[in-house]
């Protein structure tokens, strides 16, 4: 059977014939030495027809791990001969990634400023551009983030579980945890959702620092999406990913003092209401306050470091029904990555 021609693919006024990658760059501003700052974008245009999938990383400028994810993306074998169209971009935040900061020059988070506004701030109008430009090209999302600076996140799925479209990749994407995480007002998520387009956030590690599990994880994820939607031959070899948890809510634990934090449970761990997850301690060692748990849950972030002011965040419980079964699920993953699957 003959197969029919595929269009170009047309991209910041460029065209990507079928079966073409390319490395396109969209214009943003000029910082205040005249240095001129652009966007850049690598298109897969594969000769079949299919969907539009984006992936990006770094829309918080210090959160690394989802820049090689795509890296490594855009290397796997998987996508030569692909089917659709795969836009990835890296860096979204190139402002903030070259200062290893979270946000733009104008200390605004751009994951609270989309859908943006071309006449609006520095952020708004970076989101703007992205939405403008990129969003609106692609059939579905994937936006890669880590925990904040001296914060770690266990691999998990952030969606909107009653968009059947993004509820398909969330539970296909492989990793325990599925939060059902409510739409954040100005976040690149809500954005998109709201355009149409269904998009996940995965989330996992620290920013500044490579976490090989969690890099590994969100490369095998977007794999299996990719195969998912038809985009890459499933390989025979791959196995239906383990049923994962969902979290319909979860809850920052928070120190009730400052002082030397020391913490007993580990990102994953399956944790009780009441039970023990650390202590408090006066670096005189003349006081200690234990930290509890508030309810039954699974520890999907953790504060790094030691030194704590009251009112802090030092874990955050993804609330389950069955932590059993939630377990179940984490020490399968941890089974597979630890040991180097």
């Amino acid at each position: 059977m003959a197969i029919s021609k595929r269009d170009p693919f047309v991209f910041g006024g460029a065209q990507i014939p079928p079966g073409k990658r390319v490395t396109t760059t969209l214009p943003l501003s000029l910082l205040s030495d005249h240095t001129p700052v652009s966007l850049s974008v690598h298109v897969v245009h594969g000769k079949l027809p299919g969907p539009k999938l984006l992936i990006n990383g770094a829309v918080h400028g210090d959160e690394v791990n989802g820049v090689e994810i795509i890296r490594r993306i855009l290397r796997h074998s998987s996508i030569k001969g692909m089917a659709g169209t795969l836009i990835a971009v890296p860096i979204v935040n190139v402002y903030g990634f070259q200062t290893n900061t979270r946000y733009l020059p104008d200390r605004r988070d751009l994951n609270r400023s989309f859908p943006g506004s071309p006449t609006g701030s520095l952020a708004s109008r970076l989101a703007y551009l992205y939405m403008k430009e990129v969003v609106s090209k692609a059939d579905f999302g994937i936006d890669l983030h880590t925990g904040a600076i001296h914060r770690s996140n266990f691999p998990q799925i952030r969606c909107d579980l009653s968009n059947p479209d993004a509820r398909r990749m969330a539970m296909n994407f492989g990793v325990p945890v599925v939060l059902n995480a409510a739409l954040r007002d100005g976040s690149l998520r809500k954005a998109a959702i709201e355009a149409g387009i269904p998009f996940l956030v995965y989330e996992a590690g620290e920013a500044l620092r490579f976490d090989e599990v969690a890099i590994r994880a969100g490369v095998k994820g977007i794999i299996r999406i990719l195969g998912d939607l038809g985009m890459i031959r499933k390989r025979n070899r791959d196995e239906a990913p383990a049923e994962p948890v969902i979290s319909r809510s979860s809850i920052w634990v928070r120190a009730s003092e400052g002082g030397i934090f020391r913490a007993r449970e580990k990102l994953g761990a399956q944790v009780l209401a009441g039970s023990n997850l650390g202590t408090i301690a006066s670096p005189f060692g003349d006081m200690e306050f234990p930290i509890e748990s508030p309810t039954n849950g699974i520890i999907i972030g953790r504060n790094n470091l030691p030194n704590v002011n009251q009112g802090d965040g030092l874990f955050n419980i993804a609330r389950v029904d069955d932590p059993e079964a939630a377990a179940d699920a984490i020490d399968v993953f941890q089974d597979d990555w630890e040991q180097g699957e």
